[in-house]
Formats: C-alpha cells, sequence, structure tokens
C-alpha cells in the first residue's frame, strides 16, 4: 500500500523516511516528491509498505506526529498519485 506523507523538512532524504517507516514493516519504495522548476524537495513524499496491515499502523502511529520540527500527516496515497 502507497502512503502520502504531507510537510516534511525538505533537508529529509529518502533514507532518512525509508528508517522511519521500517519500524512498521518491509518498506518496497520510497521517494521524494521534487518541485519541477528547483529539484528541490517540495514536502511531500511516497512510501510503498509490503502490507496493508503494516501500512494501517504506520498511519495510526506516524499521522500529525513531529519529525524535523514539523507537523506531517500520514495517509494512503490517493489513487495516480506517485512517482514516475
Amino acid at each position: 500500500m502507497r502512503l502520502y506523507i504531507d510537510n516534511i523538512p525538505t533537508a529529509v532524504t529518502r533514507d532518512d523516511l525509508r528508517a522511519m517507516f521500517e519500524h512498521f514493516g518491509t518498506v518496497q519504495m520510497v521517494g521524494i516528491l521534487k518541485d519541477r522548476h528547483t529539484g528541490m524537495s517540495n514536502g511531500h513524499g511516497i512510501v510503498e509498505m509490503a502490507s496493508a496491515i503494516d501500512a494501517e499502523i504506520a498511519i495510526t502511529r506516524l499521522h500529525y506526529t513531529q519529525y524535523g520540527g514539523r507537523t506531517i500527516s500520514v495517509s494512503r496515497a490517493p489513487a495516480g498519485r506517485g512517482l514516475p
């Protein structure tokens, strides 16, 4: 199941996100969405968990928590939202 993470600090890397979500199960893919013009992180990420149950646990545990000085939100990724 793909998860959409919003309001992540722009300095966060894919490895940082992977480490955060691996506490809840197997992570299959991690991506940081970037601004088309600058190539810099736009504060959004995608994490794909191997198990829907693990993904739901990650949502429950991480949604509206503090990460890097920001309150992040974690939800199911909307259809069509993802990385190329």
